[in-house]
């Protein structure tokens, strides 16, 4: 990959700052939703209706947002959307002030947030490139840093404290993720504008989010890139569904411990996110996602032979650095090479693959517990992320991911494709062609 010295612009410290901010809110809320929804009902299918509720924009509308978000001002979209979710958060916690809360309020008020998150999350994926001019390697430093913060403020800071703040009163952790998103929206906001791509105007905006979509499945090294994080779900979910009874049932691992073995694999996540560059720059980005997700695969592996807590608690951790250093090269990647006019749909369609698979994980999960062993559901993650590994390693190689990055250059030159205008489409896409060959 393409080395750069450039430093990472001031514009990039407030965006940083501002997904801090709002991740740490979004971390009490996530520990404190399902433990409010808790002191309303005993009922399992109504707490899984308040958790389900935040993944269903998502499955909606994932690609019609990003389709959507390639149409507005991106950075207006953010502060747009953090606004809105401050004011949203108000109204449960006027309602839990007044003793009025109710299942139906909270799963609509999750629903709202994700549906806010959709709008968010895309518009900040396909501001990032604009804002460091699509370079490679600075690409990579400020993801490393997104992707760490994110890890600290919603896996390591923010549950505890949203615990915590829930013993002061239903309504206290709901007012501060609102201030988050108050304090993350002010900071957006005074982010530098940046050019919005030219509209597409002649098409309706169905055509245009099935257009993002094929982009996406015609381009090896994207649908490489893809598969990734949509067959690491199903794997992932599927062992999550029956990590706790696992650690309980074969580890002997009580409450506490359970928490220790879930920090050891945030405490992994950091790791991996902050070596992802160097790995990038060693190894070639393409052999590094090979090895990162092989990683994944081995440690699940591991895992599910593991004879303690100890082995358990390693395996873990290796799995959680595999996937935070894959979290940042493969974003990277996608944003250095698909075009800016593009970047909205494409990453829509990436995260809504990713999370179609998750309900598949947790219920193949479940039932081959359910029907074999415990350990079952770990044996077929571990198969699923290697096989997956075999498969994409040539979609992702550094041969083709260097010739898509060649393709993407020179950024904000004549010829890069976010600069094109969408008559131009077919020539753009000729470029790549090479790419979408077996």
């Amino acid at each position: 990959m393409i080395s750069s010295v450039e430093k990472l612009p001031t514009g990039f410290g407030r965006l940083w700052t501002a997904q801090t901010v709002s991740s740490l809110g979004d971390g009490v809320t996530q520990a404190a939703l399902p433990l409010i929804a808790l002191t309303l009902t005993r009922d399992p299918m109504a707490l899984a209706v308040v958790t389900a509720a935040g993944t269903l924009p998502w499955l909606l509308f994932g690609v019609l947002g990003g389709a959507l978000v390639d149409r507005w001002d991106r950075r207006r979209t953010m502060w747009v959307a953090d606004a809105a979710r401050a004011v949203l958060l108000a109204i449960p916690a006027a309602a839990a002030a007044l003793d009025a809360l109710s299942i139906p309020l909270l799963a609509g008020v999750a629903f709202l947030l994700g549906l806010g998150g959709l709008f968010f999350d895309t518009a900040a994926t396909a501001f990032l490139p604009d804002l460091l001019h699509r370079d490679p390697a600075l690409l990579e430093r400020a993801n490393s840093r997104l992707r760490g913060a994110q890890t600290a403020a919603s896996g390591f800071a923010g549950p505890p404290a949203g615990s915590a703040l829930l013993a002061l009163g239903r309504a206290v952790p709901l007012l501060a993720d609102a201030v988050s998103f108050a304090l993350s929206a002010m900071l957006v906001r005074s982010l530098p504008a940046m050019p919005r791509p030219v509209p597409e105007v002649h098409e309706s905006l169905l055509r245009q989010a099935r257009a993002g979509a094929s982009y996406v499945f015609r381009d090896r090294v994207l649908l490489g890139l893809a598969l990734r994080p949509a067959v690491g779900n199903i794997a992932f979910l599927a062992v999550e569904t029956v990590l706790a009874l696992f650690a309980h049932d074969r580890l002997g691992i009580d409450t506490y411990g359970f928490g220790l073995l879930l920090t050891a694999e945030a405490t992994g996540g950091l790791l991996g996110a902050g070596i992802a560059s160097y790995l990038g720059r060693r190894l070639g980005t393409g052999t590094a996602l090979t090895c990162t997700a092989a990683v994944e695969g081995l440690a699940i592996l591991g895992l599910a032979a593991a004879p303690n807590p100890y082995v358990a608690g390693l395996a873990l951790a290796v799995c959680g650095a595999g996937m935070g250093a894959t979290m940042v090269l493969g974003p990277s990647l996608r944003q250095a090479i698909v075009p800016a006019r593009l970047m909205g749909r494409v990453a829509s369609t990436s995260r809504m693959l990713a999370m179609c698979a998750a309900p598949v994980g947790a219920f193949l999960g479940g039932w081959l517990a359910a029907t074999y062993d415990i350990r079952t559901p770990l044996y077929a993650a571990a198969g699923l992320l290697l096989t997956m590994t075999a498969v994409t390693a040539s979609m992702t190689s550094n041969r083709r991911v260097e010739a898509a990055l060649r393709a993407a250059a020179p950024a904000g030159g004549p010829d890069h494709p976010a600069s094109q205008d969408p008559a131009q489409e077919g020539a753009v896409q000729d470029s790549t062609a090479p790419l979408n060959q077996p």
